[in-house]
């Protein structure tokens, strides 16, 4: 089933990416994209899963809200993903390790389709590599409540069809800032995780599928 979008997101990874162009479409005002240099050592390398599943005749995405007593990032949505840690073998075993920790996602149920753009974030010194990932159902989800206070489960297929980016002003610890987000269920999706799901929310459009239940998408013609 949905192998065609499968083979189109497969494919479409390993070409030229609109990262920039989607990244900057959500980049906080007075921020600016940058590479970083890799010989910096205190620049610090993080991982995320963007897993993708079908249910019914949407195409959801897995996201989380982290708790508001968290070091870093505290009450913001973010995708399941940590840091690079020693034992981590490969940049995608990071994203897996840590999807698995999170909200208990088996990486043997699950298919890694690529890796979409680098994001730097300048203001936390972050390079964070974002995995594509598909599921053929819905994952049997365990969150890990030291690290998750809820699972937000996004129907990325409303967002292909109507790309809502709202204002807002939000208190950050640099201070108040008034940033583009995508407004979900209450929920306010800025910064890093809003840039790289502005990248594949690009991607899915210009696969120009949009309705999972066209039988092109379950017969891969």
């Amino acid at each position: 089933m949905y192998s065609y979008l499968k083979t189109y997101l497969r494919n479409t990874l390993q070409g030229d990416l609109p990262g920039l162009e989607a990244h900057r479409k959500l980049l906080p005002p007075g921020r600016r994209l940058k590479l970083f240099d890799q010989e910096l050592l205190s620049v610090k390398l993080s991982c995320v899963l963007l897993l993708l599943y079908p249910e019914g005749e949407q195409l959801f995405i897995c996201l989380m809200k982290r708790p508001s007593t968290m070091r870093h990032h505290p009450g913001q949505i973010s995708f399941p993903g940590g840091k690079v840690e020693k034992e981590d073998v490969s940049a995608e075993m990071t994203a897996l390790r840590e999807a698995r920790e999170e909200v208990g996602i088996d990486p043997s149920s699950i298919e890694i389709l690529g890796k979409m753009s680098d994001l730097y974030v300048e203001v936390s010194r972050f390079s964070i590599k974002p995995f594509l990932a598909w599921s053929d159902k819905k994952p049997d989800f365990k969150i890990n409540s030291e690290e998750v206070e809820e699972l937000i489960l996004l129907p990325i297929s409303d967002f292909v069809i109507e790309e809502t980016i709202s204002k807002t002003e939000l208190q950050t610890l640099t201070g108040s800032l008034r940033v583009n987000y995508y407004p979900y269920n209450g929920q306010i999706i800025w910064g890093a995780t809003a840039m790289i799901l502005s990248e594949l929310i690009e991607i899915l459009k210009r696969s120009n599928v949009v309705n999972l239940s066209d039988s092109a998408l379950h017969n891969g013609h």
